[in-house]
């Protein structure tokens, strides 16, 4: 049967059918209607906070939006008279559940517990997965997603679908939400949501969130380019069209903002492009995450977890066959970017897979899926908003979707919790920010020296009065001690990166960008967490000395957006491109022997693409601060991350 009504008491019993007006009264739907210009949200009597509505379409692929929009009218309405992104940028892996649960947290997954669909806790000896009951207990789900922060903070929420919204995370539900039920057809939750909404103020909601799963599950099947794609499509695009339909009949499409996102995209897999393990070793005696994101542990659990011989099986699959299609990383090695490391659930080995390659132990292989690298275009996700607080007809660059969720709270006007996010670089999206960031205080303040005296006023903890006045002091020799060969060790292999990046790289993109400022430095990340180390975390050391060895080196590099100016001269935005690259006493990850630097050296730097931000918090440093820019705008140029990706899809 229908969950709506179209009998002429539907108004007074509030059951019509979305398209009750449309149909029964010849009015337009909203999507025939033109794009307003809304100031302010037009609320009707009891709303004082516009509600907003997340809506998670499983799957969707920024791709699908270009190439399909003529037959997604809806969705389409959205992306013209709202504001939309190029793409918005998952997490790694880009999985479902670590995804949609970074997107109401700002927290990555190494950070909020979810770190893949599947997955093995020692200090829970307990295996999660999507089938099981392990994932509706709380021990699993770290952070605080954002319906337990409007709730925290005397809104109400209601979860009409979403990862973590049926668990009592901190011991608390939603204030209204419904258990996962795949079968529930999408109309349903369409009208569960709208039901929420004619609630009653003391028991109405002020954030919603509505889950379908397509079309991420027509991609599986049947993969991306497909009919069965198209097909889901546009049954999500007719989900939109109804909840818009809905909001009109009650007046709220002026009033509410709606976030319409995807947690990943999907890529093609064939039954041709499959890595074995047994390829690589006589025997298979550990356990295989299998797939586009592949880890791997020990077989016996928690008896082995903690002996098992990582470094020997990185060993076993390093540089084995030409062409490989994934490569080995002890997962501190992996790329920075990916904040993929510090957490116990994380296991020590991860395959990094090539674009439509899968790294298996069993073949289910046709079709389509995701969970792979998260630069990759086929990952890309879409983000669209409308409502009221958003800007018209605007299209931003892409960003990541640890942004999302303080973004949602400025929406909702509440404090958000600790997070990943760099708050107000999303303030571009909104007509009137809400919070207003300010760059951070610095440490200690430039001073000049007082005449009378050769010693600082402020000595930050360090004492110089030990200097040997015999040292001599020629320019030559000032030069020399900032070399630097002289300030920090590199390991031989290492500095084959360091000279060709300097040599060749840095003059090629200083030629493409006409000039470019640089800063580079080490980084002491011993413990893995993406923050610079205090000195008892740093491990290692130059034999019988105490000078410590880097576990990576950064590079920014700085130019003009507008390449007629020099970035010495630039009044107007900047471009950035940063680097933090892995010091390993070998370049195996690049299998570089017999290579040419030529060969292999670029790729390598470019695989460890980082944002300005995550330079920032390896190095303790905080940059751009002399700038004229507002601060929101120096936000949106440090989180930015280069993509260097060429393949179309």
């Amino acid at each position: 049967g229908s969950y709506c009504s179209c009998s002429d008491d539907c108004l007074q019993k509030k059951d019509c059918c979305v398209n009750y007006y449309s149909i029964c009264k010849g009015e337009t739907s909203w999507v025939e209607e033109p794009c307003e210009s809304v100031e302010t949200p037009q609320c009707p009597d009891g709303f004082t906070l516009p509600p907003l509505i997340l809506f998670s379409m499983d799957g969707f692929r920024a791709e699908y939006l270009d190439t399909w929009s003529s037959l997604l009218p809806n969705m389409e309405k959205l992306k013209t008279c709202g504001t939309h992104s190029k793409y918005m940028r998952a997490v790694y892996p880009t999985k479902t559940f670590p995804n949609h649960y970074t997107i109401v947290t700002g927290l990555y997954p190494e950070s909020h517990g979810i770190i893949d669909n599947n997955m093995y806790d020692v200090d829970l000896n307990a295996h999660f997965s999507l089938s099981g009951e392990e994932k509706f207990k709380p021990a699993w789900w770290k952070g605080q997603p954002v319906w337990l922060t409007a709730m925290s903070q005397n809104l109400k929420a209601g979860t009409f679908f979403w990862p973590g919204s049926d668990v009592p995370i901190g011991g608390k539900y939603p204030t209204l939400y419904t258990i996962y039920n795949g079968s529930v057809p999408y109309e349903e939750r369409i009208s569960g949501i709208l039901k929420w909404l004619d609630n009653a103020q003391s028991e109405r909601p002020d954030i919603y969130t509505l889950y379908i799963e397509q079309p991420d599950s027509s991609g599986h099947s049947f993969g991306p380019v497909s009919a069965g794609v198209i097909k889901a499509l546009q049954l999500a695009d007719k989900a939109v069209g109804m909840l818009m339909d809905g909001l009109k009949q009650r007046n709220l499409h002026k009033c509410v903002n709606l976030i319409v996102l995807a947690d990943h995209g999907m890529e093609k897999t064939y039954c041709k492009k499959l890595e074995y393990m047994t390829n690589y070793f006589k025997e298979v005696d550990f356990y295989l995450y299998a797939g586009p994101a592949a880890r791997i542990r020990a077989k016996d659990v928690p008896k082995d977890y903690f002996t098992f011989d990582s470094e020997g099986i990185i060993k076993n699959l390093t540089c084995r066959r030409s062409p490989q299609h994934f490569k080995p990383y002890l997962t501190p090695d992996l790329p920075k970017r990916f904040h993929y490391a510090n957490n116990i659930r994380i296991d020590k080995v991860h395959l990094l897979v090539d674009r439509q390659w899968l790294a298996v132990s069993y073949t289910s292989c046709d079709g389509g899926n995701h969970g792979y690298n998260n630069e990759f275009k086929s990952m890309e996700a879409i983000f669209l908003a409308y409502g009221p607080s958003f800007k018209e007809k605007t299209e931003v660059d892409a960003f990541e979707n640890i942004e999302v969720y303080n973004l949602m709270c400025d929406l909702l006007r509440i404090a958000p919790a600790e997070n990943n996010g760099t708050h107000g670089s999303l303030n571009h999206l909104l007509k009137k920010p809400f919070y207003n960031p300010s760059h951070p205080e610095e440490v200690s303040s430039p001073f000049s020296c007082p005449v009378s005296s050769l010693f600082p006023t402020d000595e930050l903890g360090c004492n110089c009065t030990q200097v040997n006045r015999d040292y001599n002091s020629s320019a030559l020799e000032q030069y020399d001690a900032l070399l630097t060969s002289n300030i920090v060790p590199m390991y031989k292999a290492f500095k084959d990166i360091w000279d060709y990046f300097h040599n060749v790289l840095l003059q090629k993109y200083a030629r493409e960008r006409n000039g470019v400022n640089v800063i580079s430095g080490p980084v002491f990340d011993y413990n893995y967490d993406g923050h610079f180390d205090s000195p008892d975390e740093i491990k290692q050391y130059v034999n019988n000395t105490k000078i410590p060895v880097p576990t990576h080196y950064y590079v920014v590099l700085t130019s003009c957006n507008n390449t007629s100016n020099t970035p010495l001269n630039c009044s107007g935005s900047l471009d950035a491109l940063s680097f933090i690259i892995p010091h390993r006493p070998d370049n195996s990850e690049s299998c570089a022997e017999n290579k040419t630097l030529s060969e292999w050296v670029e790729e390598r730097v470019q695989a460890h693409s980082a944002r300005v931000r995550d330079v920032e918090l390896l190095s303790g440093l905080d940059f751009y601060q002399e700038r004229n820019e507002s601060v929101s705008e120096i936000l949106r140029l440090k989180t930015f991350l280069p993509i260097f990706e060429t393949e179309s899809i």
